[in-house]
């Protein structure tokens, strides 16, 4: 745990921003910004005044996929989550009991061998746990080798407790998706990017803001878990590459659109501080003693204090900035989750200075 901060239950974002009232649009959220332990409150449409000219957003492009299905073990019933497709044609999977009302709660998983029924006569076979740590996911094989076309056709969005309802496939996708060559994708929403709009971007480029994409498929993180980030496929292509590289020798700082973006571009850097091209897998965690070594700046949703995606946050701006931001977080009724409010972290020393443990208390 890495706050001491408890999130109240209604502090949970139930439904997205554009359907709390008439006249909002995905842009209708909070915008925290922290600069070291200074914090201040703002709207998110106000987000081209805190950037200037020559800044670099970096922004993931995986859509989401619909990538829960209904299924049976015996005759019971459960969910499949499907999270990470792996090289061998073997997918990682969570499987979840339904609540009853819509949603769903965790259950263990395996064992090895077990058989799930999906749709269209489709056979799940479990085979063993994805990690020698814990047993709630595992690679499973599907009968049927084509599962995107299960999940185009069978699937919806993954949803937690915390939501109101069922929500399409659209919402869940953001600005910046775009349709992945192989037709993979994220079984989870790259979510900080989520309030942004065509309007909203163009508003940015008008002012110098540059964006450079890249993609990380993210894979199941199940809110109850808190587990570190398990292995996901990404891409930084050269262009992005480029890029960043540019902003780092100019004045713009780099700043993150999520901690995807991070991952991603945190895993391409080489030795000497360079940005390369890269694609394959990371298994990077970004921790306070890792360090960073090329985002300047953060833009994130509201994390649970358990999270391990707070030890990101920490080894950018330092634990007792977090700290207090989250504190004027939840005294501010700021809202949490995918649906919520989100955080600008923006560097407190010029850009590009690196960050590690020892000299970011």
């Amino acid at each position: 745990m890495t706050t001491t901060v408890r999130v109240p239950e209604e502090r949970s974002a139930r439904v997205p921003a554009e359907q709390r009232g008439p006249g909002r649009d995905r842009d209708s959220v909070r915008l925290l910004v922290s600069c070291g332990t200074e914090v201040s409150h703002h709207a998110f449409v106000e987000l081209p005044r805190r950037l200037r000219a020559g800044d670099l957003l970096i922004v993931n492009t995986s859509p989401t996929l619909a990538a829960a299905v209904d299924g049976r073990i015996g005759h019971a019933r459960v969910v499949v989550h499907f999270s990470t497709r792996g090289d061998d044609g073997r997918w990682a999977v969570e499987l979840r009991d339904p609540d009853g009302r819509g949603t769903t709660r965790a259950r263990g998983g395996g064992p090895a061998g077990a058989e799930v029924r999906l749709a269209g006569d489709v056979r799940l076979v479990l085979e063993e746990p994805l990690t020698r740590y814990g047993s709630r996911l595992w690679w499973g094989r599907v009968s049927d080798p084509d599962v995107l076309g299960l999940l185009r056709r069978h699937g919806r969005p993954i949803r937690y407790s915390y939501t109101q309802r069922d929500q399409p496939l659209s919402a869940y996708q953001t600005v910046f998706a775009l349709p992945s060559a192989d037709g993979g994708g994220s079984a989870e929403m790259p979510s900080a990017a989520r309030p942004f709009t065509a309007r909203l971007v163009a508003e940015l480029v008008s002012r110098g803001v540059q964006f450079a994409p890249i993609t990380l498929h993210t894979g199941v993180a199940s809110a109850e878990a808190h587990e570190p980030p398990y292995p996901e496929r990404y891409e930084v292509p050269e262009a992005s590459a480029r890029l960043i590289n540019a902003a780092r020798a100019g004045e713009g700082r780099v700043l993150a659109v999520g901690t995807t973006a991070v991952r991603a571009v945190e895993s391409a850097v080489d030795a000497g501080g360079v940005v390369r091209a890269r694609k394959g897998w990371t298994d990077l965690v970004v921790t306070p003693e890792r360090g960073v070594r090329v985002v300047d700046g953060l833009l994130t949703g509201l994390h649970e204090p358990e999270a391990s995606h707070l030890l990101m946050l920490e080894a950018i701006a330092g634990r007792a900035a977090i700290e207090r931001s989250y504190g004027e977080a939840l005294s501010g009724l700021y809202l949490w989750h995918e649906f919520g409010d989100v955080h600008l972290i923006l560097p407190e020393e010029g850009p590009h200075t690196e960050r590690c443990f020892s000299n970011c208390r």
